[in-house]
């Protein structure tokens, strides 16, 4: 079962509150792992165990002074601490808490992500199982094209969004290192034990190199996969706008009672979540650009990526955790219109038989050129006069010397064109572990 998480729960990791309470874990981490080595009293230990915590609104207030958040986090742990507050960070540098406490976040984050992620996979499997032989007419450049299923849609959706869970499984753990390595990343006043103790402290692994800070690559991996599934949502969420078209109308988001879709027309039903998502995905896109901005800093490190992850990090983990959430939801309750799939397949004047007609041809020993133009010359009269394909075909004296009006009708016989879709439509579901 897959465990559900409340709206708040992600948003709830980038409250001013959770960032401090992980920079004092991190703080009390270091503490520990240099007692361990002999470096800490053990009382002063038990002290700052016993007495360590923070205030926010006073922390807000000293850094009106100090212009450092560390530094007022620190003076704030250490008023409450009191004379053992001197082993408090004690060798570190700022960029040691908030980078190993970031990479925190962005883990516990992509947890929850990795949770809707795989929500929405289940969700996805179970409708294209449900519609695994419904009839659909594929579309290329928004034309008919040849029979699908909306069952296939459906999985294809599905098998993106399994690549997209082993693409957020890595992020989260390339994401998940820390790094107590001080100034320029030389453990010039610590040591790497105590880096890898405090990180296994921590539930992460140490880097194995760093500079003042973590290399914002990893930060730019973990965007950049937020921004690819932003996208599959988006491209799912923009398919199945067209398909609400009324023009098309073979699914449609579900309209609840006593729900308004337009201030001026009642007979208004908007695809407004599919749009809404649509919409979110260029946040979440814009945002790992960035990402991408942070990689290159100023030699050992500078500061100009802080104020971008303050906000961006935040606000790209909410929106793909709402977007996640949202999309499973609409999916689950996806009002599905058969029969107008059928309507609309069997408006093109079977049109959408020309490429088994054609191989049809070339199978009677036609050249693929002689064939094309036989068929075409069919398909454009169907366009133009609105004659189904099979009345032309069979009034079609040049092409009609292939076949006898037998084979034409076999041709374009619905058991014949929908009984090898079944057979493809039952390797690709096997195929894909249905």
């Amino acid at each position: 079962m897959i465990p559900r998480y409340s709206p708040k729960e992600i948003s709830a990791i980038w409250t001013e509150e959770a960032k401090f309470q992980r920079w004092l874990q991190l703080e009390i981490a270091a503490v520990e792992a240099r007692m361990e080595a002999g470096l800490v009293p053990v009382e002063a230990l038990a002290v700052i165990r016993e007495k360590a915590t923070f205030n926010v609104e006073e922390i807000l207030e000293i850094e009106k002074e100090t212009k450092h958040d560390v530094i007022a986090f620190l003076t704030n742990v250490a008023g409450y601490v009191g004379p053992h507050s001197r082993y408090i960070h004690e060798g570190l540098t700022s960029s040691d808490v908030v980078d190993t406490c970031l990479a925190m976040q962005m883990r516990d984050a992509g947890k929850i992500l990795i949770a809707d992620i795989k929500r929405l996979v289940e969700v996805l499997a179970k409708r294209a199982q449900e519609f695994k032989y419904t009839l659909e007419m594929g579309r290329t450049h928004g034309i008919h094209a040849e029979p699908t299923t909306f069952g296939l849609k459906l999985l294809l959706w599905h098998q993106e969004m399994l690549r997209n869970l082993e693409r957020m499984e890595k992020a989260v753990a390339t994401i998940s290192v820390g790094k107590i390595s001080g100034a320029v990343g030389t453990y010039q006043h610590l040591s790497p034990d105590i880096e890898a103790a405090v990180c296994r402290k921590l539930g992460l692994e140490p880097s194995s190199i760093s500079t003042q800070i973590l290399q914002r690559d990893r930060h730019a991996e973990y965007a950049t996969t937020m921004a690819i599934i932003a996208s599959s949502i988006e491209k799912f969420s923009v398919e199945l706008r067209h398909l609400q078209r009324t023009e098309v109308r073979e699914a449609e988001e579900f309209f609840s009672k006593g729900q308004k879709g337009s201030s001026a027309m009642p007979h208004k039903r908007n695809p407004i979540t599919f749009e809404r998502l649509t919409g979110m995905a260029r946040v979440v896109r814009s945002n790992s650009i960035a990402a991408m901005e942070n990689v290159a800093l100023w030699h050992e490190r500078d500061i100009s990526h802080s104020s971008v992850e303050r906000i961006i990090m935040p606000d790209s983990t909410t929106a793909l955790c709402y977007m996640l959430r949202t999309f499973s939801d609409a999916l689950t309750t996806l009002l599905v219109y058969p029969e107008r799939m059928e309507e609309n397949f069997n408006s093109s004047y079977g049109l959408t038989t020309s490429q088994t007609l054609l191989l049809a041809l070339t199978a009677k020993g036609l050249t693929r050129e002689d064939a094309y133009r036989m068929v075409q010359r069919n398909a454009m009269e169907s366009w133009s006069t609105k004659v189904h394909l099979r009345e032309l075909v069979l009034g079609d004296e040049e092409l009609m010397k292939n076949f006898t009006p037998e084979e034409i009708a076999e041709l374009f016989s619905a058991d014949h064109i929908l009984g090898k879709l079944k057979t493809s439509v039952d390797t690709i579901f096997q195929r894909n572990g249905f």
